[in-house]
């Protein structure tokens, strides 16, 4: 008889539950596909009488995840903890260590710490996967890293943080503002414990950065990308996007330019009839565009016990059958280190600002913004809203740098109340 591949799980919140079920639901099934047993040797998490919903008592049981990651009945590590630091640090890199193979669904950790646990990993000829890091149950790692292989990548983007799409799209459908829907996402158990992860955009940046290393072939630079939430989004500005045939999306978007690797994960304006405009609630999508393919759109669900815990086992199932791939796709050593592309390629952007009541100021706008060579292609003015009458400004395109020398030329101007909401338009 084949030899079973015996696993470890380390974290057992609603993903670590999922992976359980899904072996033991289908341990039949998985050996028929992989050729041998995958089998649950012994599990960890804080409080070993927790009831899960699901038995335990057939796995070994450890309070220390390092622990675990040391047994000599593991041949795979699972990492479901969370968190860049502690725990699941140390417990990744003993596992390493300790000649393991590793599965895990943190990007936290991969997003800041992935090149020196890939390094690690590959010194020690172990592989780390980590398909449930990124969109939940979308096939996107395996997509980059093996169906697109021969494709020059020349742009990803995504909607990658389902509590921020659903914000949104709500916002549309029932006309509530943002803190309403907000309050509603933690009623329903949405939001992670931190929501600044989630509405700040640092939880699809994390992923974000993963893509973008395993497309062009770079070192996971999570600095490096810029990031904007949508906290300022209004009311005001969904309806007047929907008027003008868009959408807004938290939307990440990596890609090449001379200057550098572009990252930002920042809300844009998308076509209201594009596939990333259709895409309703909590779903994810990813477009990829690479030069021979042009473009490949994935779209499932990004969150969730089945999803996600699906995602693991994907990874793990390759690992039965002996496939072993680079950690982002190519050797460590051959990662290049991109420099920060911060002005990004030219782009239309939408401007919604509050045009004080005052002789020449809509004048004053105009000429800000030709000095700083951004020509407008479409303006409404809306009626007055106490002492300032809202203003929507559409731009040709033009590059950031010449758009912040316009921020800046209109808050000389005097005549705005606040500062403008300004958003990227995304052309798909």
């Amino acid at each position: 008889m084949t030899e079973p591949l015996r696993l470890g799980i380390a974290g057992l919140g609603t993903v670590g539950i999922g992976v359980v079920k899904i072996v033991r639901r289908h341990a039949a099934l998985l050996e028929a596909r992989t050729g041998r047993p995958v089998v649950i040797t012994a599990v960890s998490a804080r409080d070993a009488s927790k009831d899960r919903g699901v038995s335990l008592g057939d796995y070994a049981w450890e309070t220390d995840p390092v622990a675990l990651a040391k047994r000599d009945d593991v041949d795979v590590f699972v990492e479901l903890m969370g968190g860049h630091e502690g725990p699941a640090k140390l417990a990744t890199e003993a596992a390493l260590a300790a000649g393991k193979d590793v599965v895990t669904a943190n990007k936290a950790l991969l997003a800041i710490h992935g090149q020196e646990l890939a390094e690690t990993a590959e010194a020690a000829g172990r592989v780390i996967r980590f398909e449930a890091a990124v969109a939940g149950g979308i096939p996107v790692i395996k997509s980059l890293t093996e169906g697109l292989a021969g494709n020059e990548i020349t742009r990803v983007m995504g909607v990658m943080n389902g509590t921020c799409n659903y914000i949104l799209t709500r916002m549309e459908a029932t006309g509530q503002g943002y803190n309403v829907l907000f309050d509603e996402c933690a009623e329903l158990g949405y939001l992670e414990a931190d929501p600044n992860l989630d509405v700040g955009g640092i939880d699809a940046g994390h992923k974000l950065a993963l893509l973008a290393s395993i497309a062009f072939g770079t070192k996971p630079a999570f600095d490096n990308v810029t990031l904007e939430g949508i906290q300022r989004i209004e009311l005001d500005d969904i309806r007047h996007a929907a008027d003008m045939g868009y959408r807004i999306k938290l939307l990440g978007v990596a890609q090449r330019s001379a200057r550098g690797l572009e990252q930002r994960m920042t809300p844009c304006l998308v076509p209201a009839n594009s596939p990333l405009g259709q895409l309703e609630g909590g779903t994810n999508m990813v477009v990829i565009e690479g030069d021979s393919i042009e473009q490949v759109v994935l779209r499932g669900p990004g969150a969730g016990e089945g999803p996600t815990a699906s995602a693991v086992l994907g990874d793990i199932c390759d690992l039965a059958r002996g496939l072993r791939i680079a950690t982002f796709g190519q050797p460590a050593a051959t990662l290049d280190d991109a420099p920060a592309a911060r002005t990004g390629l030219p782009a239309p952007y939408y401007l919604r600002m509050k045009l004080l009541d005052k002789p020449g100021a809509l004048a004053k706008v105009a000429a800000a913004l030709g000095e700083a060579g951004v020509s407008v292609d479409r303006m409404r003015q809306y009626g007055r809203a106490d002492n300032a009458k809202p203003v929507l400004i559409v731009t040709h395109k033009c590059t950031s740098d010449m758009l912040e020398h316009a921020l800046v030329g209109l808050r000389d101007t005097a005549v705005l109340e606040g500062d403008p909401v300004v958003l990227r338009i995304e052309e798909l």
